[in-house]
């Protein structure tokens, strides 16, 4: 299945930035980690820091799945307001889930600063504006209850986002805590540090054709005729995972990205924070290091890549005016717009850890609007699971739940 259509921004602004070979010898390692995009670089990245033998490897090039056309808002909130994941899962895991999502951004921060990862990092605060006087009362449930959460948030009135942000909406909250980046340029960065230092190998185009369990590990046969084994797996292969689970575990949505000529001069509202709003489906803007403004949303319950790709024009088209509507005195010229998927759980929260089909197998699969934060949530709780450590997100985010 393609997850991405046409060429995005992100690969076209930075070209091929490392190639991989593929493998044509037999393996040993301690970890196998599928898939190559942002997910699976901060778990191989985990796991090889940390001394397991690890070998990456993808059916594809490095980072050119969803990775590339990921619009790379990192935020701690989750798809499902936090009032209302209060009721689905309780009050205390609902709060443990939005407050990890913060540490999660830090964690990012940390390995930016850490390495001097050029991958166009900056820190925002986020705007989660109102469409109407309805959304408002609910957004002011949700100020309330992230206020009570402890986490560092201001309301905004109608006139405040007017006057401070040019923007048009009736209330908002604004968070603290937010940032964007390339994910594209991070996740080959974090596989040359990885790979420089630390006992990891990266493979592309190279695909799984079966694999045996057994009580020591598991025998991967590598369509090449290879094999690999591994002690224990971990499947980070995003929305492909579809095709490995026999249950539904989220349903996959068509989304739609635009990014503008550069303009020449950037609001300094806009070079500081994260729009968002609560449009069904929701509108989101930010800015990017080379003055462009992204804009996306115009989302669509189908992942059929031909209806999806039909689309893009008038989405294009549907994602300015919503642009104007939301922050009237913009004005833009697309340059770059693009379609992907994303899929969407029970309740937003990703699912990371064992399932009971798949021995010696973890999955790290994020889904939803912000699905780096919970890879990087992934990094701390699979090195748990593999040391044997006890962590309840382990529970929290389980396939049974």
């Amino acid at each position: 299945m393609r997850v991405r259509s046409c060429e995005t921004y992100w690969l076209l602004k930075n070209g091929l930035i490392n190639t991989y070979p593929s493998l044509h010898r037999d393996l040993r390692c301690d970890v196998l980690v599928v898939g190559a995009g942002i997910t699976g670089a901060l778990m191989a990245f985990q796991f090889a820091s940390e001394g397991y033998d690890t070998v990456l490897i993808d059916r594809n090039d490095v980072a050119l799945g969803s990775t590339s056309a990921t619009t790379a808002l990192l935020q701690y909130e989750i798809d499902t307001p936090l009032y209302i994941l209060q009721d689905m899962v309780g009050e205390t895991v609902a709060q443990e889930c939005y407050r990890e999502g913060v540490k999660a951004i830090e964690r990012v921060e940390e390995l930016v600063n850490h390495f001097n990862i050029h991958c166009g990092f900056e820190r925002r605060a986020s705007v989660y504006v109102a469409h109407n006087r309805k959304h408002r009362d609910g957004l002011l449930k949700e100020f309330y209850a992230r206020r009570n959460a402890g986490l560092k948030v201001e309301w905004l009135s109608d006139r405040d986002l007017a006057e401070s942000y040019g923007v048009h909406g009736t209330g908002a909250i604004r968070s603290a805590d937010a940032a964007c980046l390339d994910a594209y340029c991070m996740t080959h960065a974090l596989l040359t540090q990885a790979s420089s230092k630390h006992p990891l190998q990266i493979y592309d185009h190279t695909e799984i054709d079966s694999i045996t369990y057994r009580t020591d590990g598991n025998d991967v046969r590598i369509r090449s005729g290879v094999s690999i084994h591994a002690t224990k797996m971990v499947f980070a292969t995003g929305y492909e995972s579809h095709s490995l689970l026999k249950d539904k575990v989220a349903d996959l949505i068509s989304t739609y990205a635009c990014v503008s000529e550069p303009l020449e001069t950037m609001p300094v509202a806009i070079s500081q924070n994260l729009f968002w709003t609560t449009h069904d489906p929701y509108l989101y803007v930010r800015s990017t290091s080379d003055s462009r403004i992204l804009v996306g949303g115009a989302d669509v319950a189908f992942k059929n890549a031909f209806r999806r790709d039909a689309l893009i024009d008038r989405n294009e088209t549907d994602l300015v005016k919503q642009l104007k509507r939301l922050i009237p005195d913009i004005d833009i010229i697309p340059d770059f717009t693009w379609a992907g998927t994303f899929g969407v759980t029970k309740d937003s929260l990703p699912y990371i850890g064992p399932h009971p089909d798949f021995p010696n197998c973890y999955f790290v699969l994020g889904f939803g609007g912000n699905g780096i934060t919970f890879s990087v949530m992934g990094m701390k709780i699979l090195s748990d699971a593999l040391a044997g450590a006890d962590n309840p997100f382990l529970h929290y985010f389980r396939f049974d739940r």
